[in-house]
């Protein structure tokens, strides 16, 4: 049976629970709207143990840091919290009904989402099973911890010579380019100056720690494997309303303006849903400015993001 209610119980609907979303609604929370915060338990970082480059937070569980936001976000009284996923958000009017997997509908002013992405891994065997614990996408979040070992980058576009280029300053780098591209002569004397090894020799598998198994039958023993994921959305929540998105080297993301407002007035995006670097400081930085913007709105009237 669906559950309807009214379209004045909640000021806004924050979609995502994660950094971003327990962010935004902190702001609104702080500012005594009546909020309700849908989240289906999904972190993109859930399989990292921990987190790193957040200020007051460094090394700390990924976990504990949002139970902790999570556990503060509820002493508020006008927040509502329900774990179930948001399936559809259509817009009639100034108001928008959000419908849950469970058949329950939502009516709301404002609309954030923080739905987060997905990552596509390249499918070599062994790879996925380590995502999060010794194969990263981020040298600031988990670089350090490699302790200058070697480190290897498995090459998955063009783009992934960023990731060459970068990762020297945290150890001694071999990089994998596995049929994905082949490095120009400049690049190539771009990676040498760097101290980077390149191995076109394709990958077989990983295995232990970080071992890399190449079609030659020769294995060699990394600290750490980094590889730039594809990326797609983790919720069909933007497309659903038309929020307009940009391409980016990894996948599409939303589009919005310096306040994380849409193209749909009164829709704003947070976190890795709207940027193509993902950190835990980025989306709370992002997830501020949205439930800011969000509750400003509110007063003076939403805007949409102007195309660039």
């Amino acid at each position: 049976m669906t559950i309807q209610h009214p379209a004045t119980e909640f000021e806004v609907i924050v979609i995502g629970g994660s950094y971003a979303g327990l962010s935004a609604a902190t702001q609104l929370a702080r500012a005594r709207r009546r909020i309700l915060v849908v989240d289906a338990g999904q972190r993109r970082n859930r399989y990292a143990q921990h987190s790193h480059g957040y200020l007051g937070q460094d090394g700390r569980e990924a976990a504990a840091i949002a139970a902790d936001g999570r556990a503060q976000l509820m002493k508020y009284p006008t927040v509502r919290w329900i774990e179930g996923s948001a399936t559809q958000a259509v817009k009639h009017g100034d108001v928008f009904r959000v419908t849950l997997a469970d058949g329950s509908i939502f009516q709301t002013q404002r609309l954030v989402l923080a739905t987060g992405m997905v990552d596509e891994l390249p499918s070599i065997p062994g790879l996925a099973e380590r995502w999060g614990s010794s194969v990263f996408h981020c040298p600031y979040c988990h670089g350090y911890e490699l302790e200058q070992g070697h480190i290897g980058v498995i090459a998955t576009s063009a783009h992934s010579i960023h990731h060459a280029m970068m990762l020297p300053d945290w150890g001694k780098v071999t990089f994998f380019l596995n049929g994905a591209f082949e490095p120009d002569t400049e690049q190539l004397e771009k990676l040498a100056q760097r101290g980077v090894t390149v191995e076109r020799t394709p990958v077989r598998s990983v295995s232990g720690q970080a071992t890399v198994a190449l079609q030659d039958g020769r294995a060699l023993e990394m600290a750490g494997l980094f590889v730039i994921s594809r990326l797609h959305s983790a919720s069909p929540i933007a497309e659903q309303l038309g929020c307009e998105m940009e391409e980016g080297p990894m996948g599409s993301y939303v589009r919005t303006d310096m306040i994380k407002a849409s193209s749909v007035p009164g829709v704003y995006v947070a976190g890795d849903a709207a940027r193509m670097a993902g950190s835990v400081a980025l989306a709370v930085a992002d997830g501020a400015m949205a439930g800011v913007a969000a509750h400003q709105s509110l007063i003076f009237g939403a805007v949409a993001a102007k195309a660039a």
